[in-house]
């Protein structure tokens, strides 16, 4: 059932929303600012991610690179080490992309003094054109900096309109997008977008979550919930069938060579060049891919004596990964094409996969 919201409804809701929000917001930092490279930082961030593991990210990037120029002056492997941790590593070079054509555009106007300095897009339509930003960044980015009239739409805002309006169709298909838009866009508080995308999103997030338990009957929105009504709100929003998790297996080989002295000792790793598959540009160990658990190359196979020092499986959105990684203690190096010599402790300097930093902290 799809219900649309009376005019005279929707002057109730925002006067309910506004007053829950008000009382119960959380302070966070890109709510404090209207200087939209920040927000559109933190809503990259925040893609995928949540706001407790994403909040100190957001720190760390404005330290290091304050300005949209600072960061489209950074080097890729640099942002990707930075990224570490957060998954989803084509957010980072999105960001670093979008960040080099801003001032790309905008270079001959500031050398030639028609502009003082580079600043983010503000037409909406700049925004969305930029790489990694969809409908729902670019809304949010336009509101939130500059107040536009543009929903902001993620998944907290999805489960919450799906309730008010009892809309049962799948919202992350492309028809069910379409609605969706058509119905948040219908919501939208056009006098206060910043406001109201501001409040329907926290909401979502901390209101009218996933498990509802008893919290429809002390909702604030309750008398204009057409889910609360028809008793659908735990059934919704509706989600298309997921694709099925394709599983793979990996066998890493983490060299150990002795250097002299009390230095830590050498070790290979490899960069991921796949542009198309997990962990683009990301370094990791020697990896070999089997079609089935037991299955390693003959090579492969004469070098793997030793048992593993750890096994892992590691999900991802759609894959599952089975990992075991082997220790092999030589006196010199194997000739491994595409591998990088380091020491161990020069580690941190490179951008790490998350199974890789997992492994890592189990070996020691």
């Amino acid at each position: 059932m799809i219900l649309t919201v009376k005019m005279q409804d929707k002057t109730l809701i925002y006067s309910h929303l506004y007053a829950w929000y008000e009382s119960s917001k959380r302070i966070l930092p890109w709510r404090e600012t209207e200087d939209p490279y920040a927000i559109w930082l933190s809503e990259v961030i925040l893609q995928q991610t949540r706001v407790a593991q994403g909040l100190d990210y957001y720190r760390r990037f404005l330290d290091h690179w304050p300005t949209v120029k600072a960061l489209s002056e950074a080097d890729e492997a640099e942002v990707l080490r930075e990224w570490q941790g957060l998954g989803y590593y084509s957010r980072a070079r999105n960001l670093h992309k979008a960040a080099q054509m801003i001032v790309e555009s905008q270079k001959s106007k500031v050398e030639s003094g028609a502009q003082q300095d580079y600043f983010f897009p503000k037409a909406f339509e700049e925004i969305r054109s930029l790489p990694g930003i969809g409908d729902y960044t670019a809304g949010a980015i336009a509101s939130f900096a500059y107040n536009l009239p543009y929903p902001a739409m993620d998944g907290n805002v999805y489960r919450v309109v799906a309730r008010l309006m009892d809309i049962d169709e799948p919202f992350d298909t492309t028809a069910g997008k379409k609605l969706f838009h058509q119905r948040i866009e219908d919501l939208l508080d056009k006098d206060h977008p910043r406001l109201f995308n501001s409040a329907i999103m926290e909401f979502g997030a901390l209101y009218c979550t996933p498990v509802l338990g008893d919290a429809c009957e002390t909702c604030p929105l309750k008398d204009f919930c057409a889910a609360h009504a028809h008793g659908t709100a735990d059934l919704l929003p509706i989600r298309k069938p997921r694709p099925k998790v394709r599983d793979r297996w990996f066998t890493y080989h983490i060299y150990l060579a002795p250097v002299t002295g009390n230095l830590s000792p050498i070790t290979l790793i490899q960069r991921r060049e796949n542009p198309k598959d997990i962990w683009y540009h990301l370094y990791e160990f020697p990896c070999e891919e089997s079609v089935s658990e037991s299955g390693l190359s003959t090579e492969w196979s004469l070098l793997c004596q030793a048992k593993p020092v750890c096994e892992i499986s590691h999900v991802l959105s759609h894959q599952r990964i089975h990992a075991r990684f082997l220790i092999h203690r030589v006196q010199e190096m194997p000739e491994i094409p595409g591998t990088l010599a380091i020491r161990w402790d020069e580690l941190d300097n490179y951008a790490l996969s998350r199974l890789t930093l997992k492994a890592i902290s189990l070996i020691h």
